[in-house]
């Protein structure tokens, strides 16, 4: 492909080495009315929005959550620790998956784990899989340069002027494959949890 779309990987490469999760202990240990949950949540995903106008998070939607029992309540309109960490599980889920697979997904989370006073509790879940993170971040940077170089090798008999665009848009239809493919992964996964309604 062209210089313009070799920098424009090289762009995203460098915005991926850049992306961090929000550890736990970056999270208060003090407990938050939601003004101040919503100033948290905001100022620490920063980087992960795509325009800078665009919210995070919403008071409307953290009430939606705890209305939907993805989020435990709050009690006495504070938000402890815990409530983050299922928030911001929440905030990764919530652009590829419904409501109800959400709801599969932390509902045995939350009971088993939420505010349980013991060792294994959801501050150490949180940490254990966020710590993953790292490691997927490197492979998706090599598996993103073999999808750009595969993309390239496309329309090659294309005149230039038509060629860098459709290679471009078959970079973008292969990522976005991979995306629905792993989407249908996901959601076989979650049908076989039990869902919230059968719950006892």
């Amino acid at each position: 492909m062209k210089i313009e779309s070799d920098r424009m990987l090289e762009s995203i490469l460098e915005s991926l080495s850049k992306m961090e999760y929000v550890k736990a202990s970056e999270i208060p240990n003090i407990d938050l009315y939601m003004d101040q949950v919503l100033t948290f949540m905001n100022g620490h995903l920063e980087n992960a929005k795509r325009y800078e106008t665009d919210k995070v998070m919403t008071k409307t939607m953290i009430n939606n959550y705890a209305k939907n029992h993805l989020l435990p309540a709050p009690e006495k309109k504070k938000y402890t620790k815990e409530h983050i960490m299922v928030l911001m599980f929440i905030y990764y889920f919530k652009n590829i998956l419904s409501i109800g697979d959400i709801q599969s997904i932390l509902n045995p989370l939350t009971e088993r784990y939420f505010a349980n006073g013991k060792e294994l509790n959801l501050e150490k879940i949180y940490e254990e899989v966020f710590s993953l993170e790292k490691d997927q971040i490197e492979q998706l940077k090599v598996s993103l340069t073999k999808d750009y170089e595969r993309a390239g090798d496309t329309f090659a008999d294309e005149s230039e002027e038509n060629k860098e665009f459709l290679q471009l848009f078959s970079f973008i239809c292969m990522l976005s494959y991979d995306i629905y493919i792993r989407k249908q992964i996901i959601e076989k996964i979650v049908d076989t949890l039990p869902r919230p309604t059968e719950k006892k």
